[in-house]
């Protein structure tokens, strides 16, 4: 697979679905999906393990696709572009041209 233009510790906004407009940190990226703390929240039951003896609903972050958020750079949502600098390839927010790393 190619480069992901997003990578984990970003900060992201949601563009579509039941999150639209908010933001937050991507915690992991896997198979062209993002996993946002606090967001696309869903409830799932647990059995009573040794970590958790009582069990019951646990609500967790479920995956977004990674289509479905853009790279916010100062407050404001970009796409995100690759480019050369000084013999290094780094990611660039394409609304404001800060270099991302």
């Amino acid at each position: 697979m190619a480069t992901s233009k997003i990578k984990k510790g970003d900060t992201v906004k949601v563009i579509t679905g039941r999150d639209k407009g908010r933001e937050g940190r991507v915690t992991a990226v896997k198979d062209g999906k993002v996993i946002i703390e606090g967001l696309n929240q869903v409830t799932k039951h647990a059995k009573p393990s040794q970590a958790n003896p009582q069990g019951g609903l646990i609500k967790q972050s479920a995956p977004i696709d990674i289509s479905n958020v853009m790279y916010v750079s100062k407050g404001k949502a970009s796409r995100v572009g690759f480019k050369v600098e000084d013999g290094k390839k780094v990611r660039y927010a394409k609304a404001t041209g800060e270099v991302i790393d």
